[in-house]
């Protein structure tokens, strides 16, 4: 037996024995991020998901490993793991353990906070986003202490509010600055993948602008046939207002200032990815019959979700149920924004913007609120050296088979923009188990196991890699 092939071996085991185990327990808690669970404190969810990932961090025989959960007051919880190695170079490994909420829509016999092992596909809310990620990071440095193999020190982060923008991460770092060192490599095991065949990379992150928009008409609701035809509608004043950001027949944002140009190398990319993906660029969603996207170019559409700003109504207030909606001109209707933005484009200018474009002329004098909410960075890596390229190619080939690919993906972690510019010579390896189907923040989503076992033995290799090429007394 090869030497990859007992590394992935030990993955395989751990994954089966421990870690899908530990998964099942940890879907079950329903760890919502405080920004949709004001009595996050109160509820402990978030506390009993991170005393459980503790508790099975510090029972793994690592020799000379640091564990330490630490709160500062007010703030959620994190967990800080420090695992000596060779060498004077350090290796940061992030993950979170915080929730999105239920959403509505699962299978009858799924839900978020039910387990379910079905096949190679374990579905409930945060394994896969982004529960697995201690466990799978802890999993990749005990094989190579099974083998033998010598690596780097390295430091393992595991937040607890990602989902709710990071807004407290900064204070754990700047808290932690001289214990986490300067680290030359970053690993982050909370991404997507643009299939299940290959080890992916993520190049670059969206940003996020998000927030609550508000139209008053009225101070309560009136008879319709009465009103209408006086009283504005606050509904067709909120399309108007959207019409000023987003041209409701394409889709394309409007304003400008919202976008930036896309480098020729994240084109390139783009249509490699677009190459291997073929028609899964959209075939990954559940489309009802008849439904297409919204351009035929594969590469457009993948450059679309990742340096494109796209808007989205994620949540409505002040429209009563179907069955409640009586012949009533509605006083007021609030929309939930939120708004993606090109990954170098700084947020706060965006969401500054936006309020400006919509709150600016109100129309018939009408009562319009545009209340920011989420300003997050987006984020593009560096491109990578040639000895990294190299592993995450041969780390793809030996527990996938094909080379690696690359793509940014359309989501925020907020957390790689900030260290990017606390260490701007680190090199960053962004990847994640979220690929087809997966359905992260929606319904059924599930966590890929035999992925997560591969992405487990691939990081293993990187991290070898790393001290032979950064941190052995033999290198130059």
């Amino acid at each position: 037996m090869s030497q990859q092939d007992k590394i992935y071996a030990f993955c395989d085991e751990i994954w089966e024995r421990q870690i899908i185990p530990e998964l099942i327990e940890y879907i079950k808690i329903p760890a919502k991020s405080p920004a949709f669970d004001a009595g996050w404190v109160e509820h402990g969810y978030l506390k009993t998901a991170m005393d459980q990932i503790e508790d099975w961090v510090r029972r793994q025989p690592i020799t000379g490993m640091v564990v330490e959960r630490i709160q500062i007051e007010g703030r959620t919880p994190l967990l800080y793991i420090d695992i000596p190695g060779k060498g004077d170079d350090t290796i940061l490994m992030y993950g979170h353990m915080d929730k999105q909420p239920e959403m509505i829509g699962w299978n009858v016999d799924l839900g978020a906070w039910k387990p379910v092992l079905a096949g190679d596909k374990l579905y409930g809310r945060g394994g896969a986003d982004d529960g697995y990620a201690a466990f799978a990071s802890l999993a990749a440095i005990m094989a190579l202490h099974e083998r033998g193999i010598d690596h780097s020190r390295v430091v393992v982060i595991i937040e607890g509010c990602e989902e709710s923008g990071s807004y407290d991460l900064p204070f754990y770092i700047n808290h932690l600055a001289d214990r986490i060192g300067t680290p030359s490599l970053v690993i982050c095991l909370d991404s997507g993948c643009g299939n299940y065949d290959q080890l992916w990379l993520t190049t670059s992150l969206r940003g996020l602008a998000g927030g609550t928009l508000r139209v008053r008409v009225l101070d309560e609701g009136v008879h319709s046939g009465d009103a209408s035809g006086i009283v504005p509608s606050s509904f067709r004043i909120v399309r108007g207002l959207l019409d000023r950001i987003e041209d409701s027949s394409t889709g394309r944002i409007r304003a400008e200032v919202l976008h930036v140009d896309i480098p020729a190398e994240r084109k390139v990319q783009a249509r490699e990815a677009a190459g291997i993906l073929g028609t899964h660029v959209f075939d990954k969603f559940p489309w009802p019959n008849g439904v297409r996207p919204m351009n035929d170019d594969l590469s457009e559409l993948v450059l679309n979700r990742t340096w494109r700003p796209t808007l989205s109504i994620t949540g409505a207030e002040g429209l009563p149920a179907l069955e409640d909606a009586g012949n009533v001109l509605r006083p007021q209707t609030a929309l939930k924004l939120s708004v993606r933005l090109p990954p170098t484009l700084d947020p706060h200018v965006a969401s500054s913007r936006l309020k400006e474009l919509l709150e600016k002329d109100p129309p018939y004098g009408a009562r319009i609120e545009f209340e920011v909410e989420k300003s997050s960075c987006g984020w593009a890596a560096p491109s990578l050296v040639s000895w990294l390229a190299d592993s995450v190619d041969t780390a793809s080939k030996d527990y996938f088979g094909p080379k690696s690919a690359a793509m940014g993906e359309g989501g925020t972690i907020p957390f790689m923009g900030m260290l990017q510019a606390r260490f701007p010579d680190a090199q960053f390896v962004v990847t994640g188990l979220l690929g087809p189907k997966s359905n992260a923040h929606g319904p059924n989503e599930f966590l890929h196991i035999p992925t997560g076992k591969k992405l487990t033995a691939a990081m293993a290799r990187v991290m070898s890699d790393h001290y032979i090429n950064r941190g052995s007394p033999t290198v130059a």
